[in-house]
């Protein structure tokens, strides 16, 4: 028999007493969607089977299995209409469930007309059993028919699914994770002896390519615990994390996942459980281990929408994600497995080369790649000339460049399997409108103009409107400029003079704080300027806040308040925390940020797990350009003199933003690499980028007193032996992501070696580093100090 099967070791846990006591559903029996009575419960009441609402409409039902004790009732089960129609069964408001007397489970509107049933009759009970099977049985205890049976996108301990030759016994993955909807991905048990994952066809299901499996063809098999068994005993564990979680503590789940992975996942059944963290759902195993790179079709899309790319989020679950490419945009924001769609006018196979070269460039991307969708290849050429020739032609969306090879091809729309792979050294070139072109224009041909009245009205009205708008902009620069003069002129309080800026900062009373804070209640860090405490706003968004509260009150740190305040205020960068608004109230000095939701960067950063490579790639980015703004770009020059992992903030798309200006200190123009003579957190002192740098490399922190080999103590010498011996892949031993992209890692670690240098006008400027780790400029080694970092512990 070939079967896929979840942790069959634990059937010796349910016995005969437990099954005894299931609680039985009498004939008769009758849920709806609304009111106390729209499910039935297990006799632990871990598991419900009923009418869950569909996410987005209130007017529709899923008929479904759920965890029922947890906040996010988490569905295992939901029902389809049938192994040909795999469609789910939206029920509406108005329907019924009834377990019939004549031994029929019916889904029935109030017309009586008949929406769905499991297709057997004779049944004398039903029960909702406490592994999260719901059963229909008939009088002698026989199972006619269960959920179990009838997979979705998820299986549960003790689950067997057997393969059948005439019906359908696999996981079909959701459209997306708030759309029931049959998606692009399945999980095949198959009669060859293979299990196996394959993109599909939506919404016919048609099987497109396999892109993982057990290569156990020839054999019969069953799948435990995140293994998968043969028929001859042979287990193969495609899991590593199988045996994390009892199921004493911990709920356990398999699900394959809307972004094409099969994830193992469990849940603490008691708040702060211990080992995996909060009350939320961990993934301790996942197949394959990177998506974005494990699917290249030859049909279909690919991981992601046509016209996007692929990347991970850099989390334990490392959920993949789907980005459009500059100038492009997602055809539905909801729903970003559609893919993206030009944001401007496409290029006209009307017009001529000279209007083309004039309406269109080329913007460089590094770090993505499109495999597919070439139509034309060149050899040998000059990267201009591939350019020119892709910007020239209508059917050219991006053209891609191999330096090494003098090798161009060109790329043409739908773009398919994009992914972010840093391993490929190749440049692509996508093509938009040109910096000088107006992208208002709906058509590039003035002869249309003449030939079509309807355009010169259209013309004529955004002439009209345009004039209008430009007088509107000059009167309100005259007022503007007026309104400035005089507030100059009277001296504007702090307060008063942020609310009138460019960003406007909110003065907020301690009261409105305290009440948002819930009485400062929980504290998301602590430094030597204050503590700061995580709150809520009454708004219409119910916005989440982060607010700092300036304990002491001595003269010093009243001049850094206003430092701070003044500082941030005047900033805007998406690398840098926002400063949203302030308290000045008596004795009581707040400030209040934008609330990053991923925390501090040494919480990802130091885990068990390595966040993924790409992930510490762009946060590195992410805080060389703020470090940048920093430095050469605001108005007021700033260093930060404190950077270290806990004053890197990470959001909801861990994006880093630098956060904790109040140890700043404005400098004069040219001063941004002038020794301040400041020293805060040891460790993070002038040098202090190299460091963070070297510690996004190694995903360890600078300081390691509990090493095996007393060599790694501290990184950064550690790392300048590594380099200099010619064994940077000790830096990243285990890491099979960073080895794999090995060049990159010793670009990181040289720029590094730089910024470490001990004599200040060794170390690069910013916009010098961000050259070097984009690979834009050559990198030269860097000296050997003889008194290295000597002002670190």
């Amino acid at each position: 028999m070939v079967a896929l099967l979840l942790f069959p070791m634990l059937l010796q846990l349910l016995s005969p007493t437990c099954a005894q006591t299931q609680k039985n559903i009498t004939l008769g029996s009758t849920l709806a969607p609304q009111g106390p009575a729209s499910s039935w419960l297990s006799p632990s009441g871990d598991f419900a089977f009923g009418f869950r609402p569909v996410e987005g409409n209130s007017s529709f039902y899923l008929i479904a299995v759920w965890f029922n004790k947890i906040s996010d009732k988490t569905v295992v089960w939901y029902a389809k209409n049938t192994d040909q129609d795999p469609s789910i069964v939206e029920v509406p408001s108005d329907s019924f469930l009834q377990l019939t007397n004549d031994g029929a489970l019916s889904l029935k509107d109030r017309s009586g007309q008949e929406g769905w049933n499991p297709q057997v009759t004779g049944v004398a009970y039903a029960s909702m059993r406490d592994t999260g099977n719901f059963v229909l049985l008939v009088a002698d205890g026989t199972t006619k028919w269960q959920t179990f049976d009838m997979p979705s996108d998820t299986i549960l301990p003790t689950q067997v699914i057997p393969c059948n030759k005439t019906r359908n016994k696999s996981l079909r993955a959701r459209l997306d994770i708030d759309d029931y909807s049959s998606g692009r991905f399945l999980l095949d048990v198959q009669t060859d002896g293979n299990l196996a994952l394959y993109l599909v066809a939506v919404p016919s299901g048609s099987k497109y390519q396999q892109y993982w499996s057990t290569n156990t063809t020839g054999n019969g098999s069953s799948w435990y615990s995140v293994y998968f068994a043969l028929t001859d005993g042979t287990q193969i564990n495609i899991s590593s994390g199988a045996g994390i979680g009892s199921m004493a503590d911990y709920l356990h789940r398999a699900t394959l996942d809307p972004d094409g992975v099969f994830r193992q996942y469990v849940y603490p059944k008691k708040a702060n459980a211990g080992i995996l963290g909060g009350e939320t759902w961990t993934a301790v195993s996942m197949q394959p281990q990177n998506i974005c790179h494990a699917i290249v079709s030859d049909v279909g899309s690919g991981v992601c929408g046509f016209n996007s790319y692929c990347t991970f989020d850099g989390t334990r679950n490392r959920i993949a994600s789907c980005q459009c490419p500059p100038w492009y945009k997602f055809f539905d924001e909801q729903k970003k497995y559609k893919g993206c769609k030009q944001d401007f006018q496409p290029h006209s196979c009307d017009l001529d080369e000279a209007t083309a070269l004039a309406q269109f460039e080329l913007r460089p991307i590094y770090g993505v790649d499109w495999p597919l969708s070439d139509y034309e290849k060149y050899e040998p050429i000059g990267q201009d000339d591939c350019g020119r020739l892709c910007v020239i032609d209508c059917f050219c969306a991006m053209a891609v460049y191999n330096q090494s090879t003098s090798t161009c091809w060109k790329k043409k729309l739908p773009l398919s399997n994009g992914n972010m792979a840093d391993y490929v050294q190749r440049t692509v070139l996508l093509k938009v409108p040109s910096s000088n072109s107006s992208q208002s224009m709906i058509s590039t041909s003035s002869n249309k103009w003449k030939r079509n009245r309807k355009h010169w009205v259209l013309g004529s009205s955004l002439i009209l409107g345009t004039s209008i708008l430009v007088n509107f902009a000059l009167i309100s620069i005259f007022l503007f400029g007026t309104y400035c003069r005089i507030a100059t002129k009277k001296n504007i309080p702090l307060s008063q003079a942020s609310s009138k800026s460019q960003l406007p900062l909110k003065t907020f009373t301690y009261k409105e704080l305290q009440k948002a804070t819930a009485g400062f209640h929980e504290i998301l860090g602590a430094g030597a300027s204050g503590v700061v405490y995580k709150g809520q706003l009454e708004d219409e968004l119910k916005t989440n806040i982060a607010v700092k509260k300036i304990d002491k009150l001595q003269p010093e740190t009243e001049k850094e308040f206003m430092v701070e305040v003044e500082t941030i205020g005047q900033t805007f960068h998406k690398n840098l925390v926002r400063l949203l608004g302030f308290c000045n109230e008596g004795a009581e000095r707040l400030l209040v940020y934008e609330f990053m939701t991923n925390g501090p960067l040494n919480r990802l950063l130091f885990d068990n797990s390595r966040p993924h490579w790409n992930t510490r790639v762009h946060i590195a980015l992410g805080v060389a350009r703020g470090l940048l703004y920093l430095h050469d770009e605001c108005s007021k020059q700033i260093i930060h003199c404190d950077i270290k992992p806990q004053n890197i903030l990470l959001d909801d798309n861990l994006v880093a933003k630098i956060s904790d200006f109040g140890l700043a200190k404005l400098l004069l123009t040219n001063q941004t690499r002038t020794n301040t003579g400041i020293r805060d957190t040891r460790g993070y002192v002038a040098p202090d980028f190299g460091v963070i740098l070297l510690e996004l490399v190694c995903c360890r922190r600078n300081v390691e007193l509990e090493v095996v080999d007393e060599e790694q103590t501290i990184v950064t010498y550690w790392a300048n032996d590594c380099y200099r011996s010619g064994r940077i892949d000790l830096l990243v031993e285990g890491d099979d992501e960073a080895i794999y992209n090995i060049t990159k890692v010793e670009r990181f670690v040289t720029v590094a070696l730089w910024c470490l240098q001990e004599d200040p006008s060794m170390r690069p400027n910013m916009l010098k580093v961000i050259q070097m780790l984009d690979g834009a400029v050559a990198i030269p080694s860097p000296p050997d100090p003889c008194s290295f970092i000597s002002s670190l512990p």
